[in-house]
């Protein structure tokens, strides 16, 4: 017998739940220079618990090739990916509107 999320209804194969939490997201990215003149790529917004941020970042970095933490409900990427991380998270399933850059 298959496992039944209780948000949805459905099957746990089929929930929809991530997908309709990425839709919802209002995502800021911006790029920010810390410690060294290094420069991050900080992705903020993503609060939705139906979303594992640890495992978007994982993916983020992989897709970027690049390192990268997430840390206080927030992914920080090494190095200025912004438009790169709009089109990967938009490949991804979030919503291309709620998506905002701050250069």
């Amino acid at each position: 017998m298959s496992d039944i999320c209780p948000k949805c209804g459905l099957p746990k194969e089929l929930c929809v739940c991530e997908a309709i939490a990425r839709e919802s997201q209002t995502i800021t990215v911006s790029v920010v220079k810390k410690k060294f003149s290094k420069v991050y790529t900080m992705i903020e917004g993503i609060t939705d618990k139906n979303i594992d941020l640890h495992e978007l970042t994982k993916q983020l970095k992989n897709k970027l090739a690049c390192g990268g933490t997430s840390k206080d409900g927030r992914v920080e990427l090494q190095g200025n990916h912004i438009q790169s991380v709009r089109k990967v998270l938009i490949g991804m399933g979030f919503s291309p509107g709620s998506i905002t850059l701050k250069p």
